[in-house]
């Protein structure tokens, strides 16, 4: 019988624990800056799910929202990025932490679903790239469970 690992639970002392796998940390040591890299282009396609309009069918009020919070958001963005691959290799996180790791996990969730064009109806594909949405999407899964979770 296998025995099932939560790659992040929290503790008793309110901090959470990371049981990540050396080829898991490798995995995601990477990502952090593939991103950021991508955010330097914020007309890049991949970013739309990133940064969807406010205002559809309004440019003038689209271009004054992001004129307005465009650099906020992508600075946060930015900043949960470099939380994430400055921790990537710790053992324990706390709250601001793995609220970072969250974010960063569901921005490169985001982006790499709107590469692959994947939608909830499809059939799951087996290739590197699928392989790597699913993981992040299980690995999302459970730091939102840890951070709703009481501690074991």
């Amino acid at each position: 019988m296998a025995v099932f690992r939560r790659p992040v639970k929290r503790l008793r002392s309110g901090r959470y624990q990371l049981r990540l796998s050396p080829e898991e940390r490798e995995l995601l040591r990477g990502l952090p800056g593939q991103l950021k890299e991508l955010l330097a282009d914020t007309d890049e396609p991949a970013l739309r799910r990133l940064f969807p309009p406010a205002y559809i069918d309004d440019k003038e009020g689209e271009a004054e929202y992001r004129r307005l919070v465009g650099d906020d958001l992508l600075q946060g963005r930015q900043a949960a990025l470099d939380l994430m691959a400055e921790t990537i290799d710790a053992t324990e996180l706390d709250e601001q932490q793995v609220t970072a790791w969250l974010s960063s996990l569901n921005d490169l969730r985001l982006v790499i679903g709107t590469q692959l064009d994947v939608r909830e109806d499809e059939e799951p594909l087996d290739t590197p790239i699928h392989q790597v949405y699913y993981y992040l999407t299980m690995l999302e899964d459970a730091v939102i469970n840890a951070l709703s979770s009481q501690y074991d």
